[in-house]
């Protein structure tokens, strides 16, 4: 594991939730929103509506800018997002997970929560120098982030989809 258990919870919620606006997009209904929720075991309060939908897709791209910005910019982001939120870190055990952090109150709305929390992980991310396992997906088609949490640093496909099509090409292009 190269960061706790919730940092990365938070690095892969974040890149998926970027992700989703990489065409076609994915989120566009309060059940994909639903799924994400509870795919990347979110807790707190939820509305379920149109604005809340709204607000998670408005998320991606301040996500993205933060997800691929410099280390330098990254702790500027970081800075804004915590202060903006009003975070305040506090331990928290639940649902069969033991003590992690939690940086906002569960009546919060969602896509503050993912906001804060994604910041809090970026914290360990920029402490420990690791702005490289953050990326852009390798296929020159695709702009998909992907997180590498690899011992080797090797990921650079967003998905398998990406990686497969890349070694299709390249395998079509050495038939040639």
């Amino acid at each position: 594991m190269v960061f706790a258990h919730d940092t990365e919870a938070s690095l892969l919620a974040a890149v998926e939730l970027v992700n989703t606006a990489v065409e076609p997009d994915t989120l566009t209904t309060q059940e994909q929103v639903d799924a994400f929720f509870a795919r990347h075991g979110y807790t707190g309060a939820r509305t379920r509506d149109a604005a809340e939908l709204a607000a998670v897709r408005a998320l991606r791209a301040p996500l993205r800018r933060l997800l691929t910005s410099d280390r330098d910019t990254a702790v500027e982001l970081v800075n804004e997002t915590l202060a903006a939120h009003q975070a305040v870190p506090r331990l928290v055990r639940h649902d069969g997970l033991d003590y992690h952090i939690h940086v906002v109150h569960p009546d919060t709305p969602f896509a503050d929560r993912i906001a804060a929390e994604t910041a809090m992980a970026m914290i360990d991310v920029i402490r420990s120098d690791e702005m490289s396992r953050l990326s852009v997906c390798a296929d020159d088609t695709c702009d998909g982030l992907v997180l590498d949490l690899s011992r080797n640093r090797s990921r650079r496909y967003c998905s398998t989809t990406c990686g497969n099509r890349v070694a299709v090409a390249a395998y079509r292009a050495r038939k040639r």
